[in-house]
């Protein structure tokens, strides 16, 4: 039985033995970290909740694919994002019922109308949920290494340092991923909406080399 102290690479060892105690700790060492994830993407604590059972359902399932070239906190990461990403698909026909529920209709039938809302207008709600959309569609187009550094820097707010740690590789390597994501993020958001919505600028720090695209948080309900 591996001690609790032990690393990732032993833990994952002895999973593959079938040490049960093994996974359970590899489990409460990332839970957290797992919910934080998936909280950032899906902002609904039910949705993420169930994000982190399955995200672990997987990694028992596929532990012996787990090849060691990256960190396991790095496969686990991919896991998670994945599963968020196919989760914001499968519920985005939900939401648009959702919205055209709002749509009354007056006596005649012919006028459509919309109720007033806190969050704004309607015209700002349509376009608001057209960036959304577009934003979720456009991580789904990228490779899961700009995917990721996307969701680490502009969703969880995580410095160069701490993805360079979470990735493996190097502050610049990190720099330079982000630099090209980004730019892959505007031509999709080019191409699905005809402009490139403005969002937070990095302004005069580490973020100066590179536009920020929108960042999917500030979009979310």
């Amino acid at each position: 039985m591996v001690p609790p102290e032990a690393d990732d690479q032993a833990l994952v060892e002895a999973c593959r033995q079938g040490d049960r105690q093994a996974f359970r700790l590899l489990t409460q060492r990332y839970q957290r970290k797992v919910y934080s994830i998936a909280y950032g993407f899906l902002r609904n604590p039910e949705d993420a909740l169930d994000v982190v059972q399955e995200s672990f359902i997987k990694v028992h399932r596929y532990l012996h694919n787990f090849e060691g070239n990256s960190s396991f906190y790095t496969w686990l990461y991919r896991i998670v994002t994945n599963l968020c990403i196919d989760h914001i698909r499968k519920n985005r026909r939900h939401k648009e019922l959702e919205f055209d529920d709002g749509l009354r209709h007056d006596d005649d039938g012919d006028t459509a109308y919309v109720p007033p809302s806190p969050l704004g207008d309607p015209a700002s709600l349509v376009q608001r949920r057209e960036i959304l959309e577009a934003v979720q569609d456009g991580l789904q187009h990228l490779s899961d290494k700009h995917r990721a550094v996307i969701v680490m820097r502009e969703l969880q707010g995580m410095s160069y340092e701490e993805m360079a740690r979470t990735m493996g590789c190097s502050k610049g390597t990190i720099m330079s991923r982000l630099f090209h994501a980004r730019r892959n993020m505007q031509r999709l958001l080019t191409e699905r909406l005809g402009y490139v919505p403005s969002g937070p600028t990095g302004g005069a720090d580490e973020d100066s080399d590179a536009e920020r695209v929108p960042a999917p948080q500030a979009m979310l309900p």
